[in-house]
């Protein structure tokens, strides 16, 4: 090729071989087949230039030459690798910043016949689902539909989304997307969107929320009742507690191993008045005076 390997991948000539293979997995999210953004040759151009820069011998010959000599760039590898020597059975891509579940050495197949002893595999079909944020921290079974391209046909069927699953996240069911003929189907990859919740966020298994106390409740504590995920929950504040302090509701967090659950993690604030009348400024200015 007469491309530049480091400008198709967009990294300096210095780069490491872990900027490298993160260059690649990048360029390769947005070119592969599968995408609305796909292009089946720029998507070779870069798997050319990976195989080279990634292997150190190939890479020292073309830094010094600018080539690797015949039969070295492009698809070398042996049986149940891709481009390079490089095994793509195991990569992750994303969806939203989140990891992918696809296998890039599926969707080499449907190009260049898989290589030795691959099967053919027909494309990957990708749907959406939207959750509410209840339903990301127990799970839900959602009903899917989509047509298949080759033959228009309906697919209807309900897929279990599992507990704590994240926003963005990208779910993998084998053998339900595209058919090919003389090889297996392609895979359903059902990607995943969490409603916000207005005052709960997740952490792995855990959950955290703000609380804003006025500084009377702070100071001779207080009981507080708080919307937990599914229900209300009634937190006790010890007299003088003092803002950013944390405290721990066990097990009202993410659901987890099918029945063991994370914790809420409660962060004390202090709610500020906007206003003070002339009796609560002067009330303030005498605790002020006693050194409160």
């Amino acid at each position: 090729m007469a491309d530049d390997y480091y400008k198709l991948l967009g990294i300096e000539k210095s780069a490491s071989q872990d900027v490298i293979k993160k260059a690649f997995r990048k360029k390769a999210q947005v070119l592969h087949p599968d995408k609305p953004s796909g292009d089946e040759k720029k998507f070779k151009e870069i798997n050319e230039a990976y195989s080279v820069l990634s292997n150190p011998e190939k890479r020292k010959q073309y830094d010094t030459f600018g080539s690797t000599g015949a039969g070295q760039g492009g698809f070398g590898g042996g049986q149940g690798q891709g481009f390079g020597g490089f095994d793509f059975s195991g990569f992750q891509g994303g969806f939203n910043g989140q990891n992918v579940d696809f296998d890039l050495g599926d969707i080499f197949s449907q190009f260049f016949n898989g290589g030795r002893g691959r099967t053919l595999k027909g494309q990957n079909i990708t749907v959406d689902v939207t959750l509410t944020f209840k339903e990301s921290i127990f799970g839900a079974s959602k009903n899917i539909s989509y047509s298949l391209k080759r033959n228009s046909e309906k697919q209807e069927f309900s897929v279990d989304i599992p507990a704590g699953v994240e926003d963005g996240q990208a779910l993998k069911v084998q053998g339900k997307g595209e058919p090919i003929e003389g090889g297996v189907p392609g895979d359903l990859i059902v990607a995943v969107h969490v409603q916000k919740h207005p005052n709960l966020k997740k952490n792995g298994y855990h959950l955290q929320m703000d609380l804003n106390l006025k500084l009377t409740e702070l100071i001779l504590g207080t009981k507080k009742e708080i919307d937990g995920v599914d229900k209300k929950i009634t937190i006790k504040i010890p007299e003088r507690t003092a803002p950013g302090e944390v405290f721990k509701i066990k097990g009202e967090g993410v659901t987890y191993n099918s029945q063991t659950r994370g914790d809420l993690y409660v962060v004390v604030g202090i709610e500020i008045p906007r206003k003070l009348d002339k009796k609560s400024k002067k009330l303030l200015e005498e605790l002020r005076d006693l050194g409160v």
